[in-house]
């Protein structure tokens, strides 16, 4: 079965990759005041979390970063799996942090931005050894740089 607000979705995020960010957060403002504050916490995490990446302030991105982790926290892995059968709410936490982190450095809050840096790495255990999880394991690497931080141990990666 087809979940047409997650191929909406998918849609908008076409257009961002495209270069068309005013087009995308055109599309994902249309689809949020469609599902809004209480729908579906996949189609909210999902929507949430790329309707950031199109804002051009970076409060306002942080709203959106906040708003995709607290969809994330109300989604259960049945949803997900609904969606896709690998997927499992777990596996979205190491990027949800991550671009919380990223959020509160732009916005000159460190103390915020190594907070969220440190609950993300302890959900890196949960990213597949594939590319996906290669580049987040990346860009904390690169955010641990930028914020004067270094990872712990060679162990890194199992985010203990």
């Amino acid at each position: 079965m087809t979940d047409e607000v997650m191929t909406e979705i998918n849609t908008g995020l076409q257009l961002h990759i495209s270069g068309d960010r005013a087009g995308a957060r055109e599309k994902f403002a249309e689809l949020w005041e469609r599902i809004g504050e209480d729908g579906d916490p996949l189609h909210r995490c999902a929507l949430a979390h790329y309707m950031a990446d199109v804002q051009d302030d970076p409060a306002e991105e942080l709203a959106w970063d906040l708003r995709a982790l607290a969809a994330a926290d109300s989604l259960t892995d049945e949803r997900a799996k609904e969606y896709h059968a690998t997927l499992a709410v777990r596996g979205f936490y190491p990027s949800l942090h991550l671009n919380l982190a990223e959020d509160y450095r732009k916005l000159g809050d460190h103390e915020s931005a190594k907070a969220q840096w440190e609950l993300g790495r302890r959900t890196l255990g949960a990213l597949g050894d594939d590319p996906y999880g290669t580049g987040i394991i990346q860009a904390y690497e690169a955010l641990a740089t930028r914020l004067g931080l270094e990872p712990d141990s060679p162990d890194f990666r199992a985010g203990r």
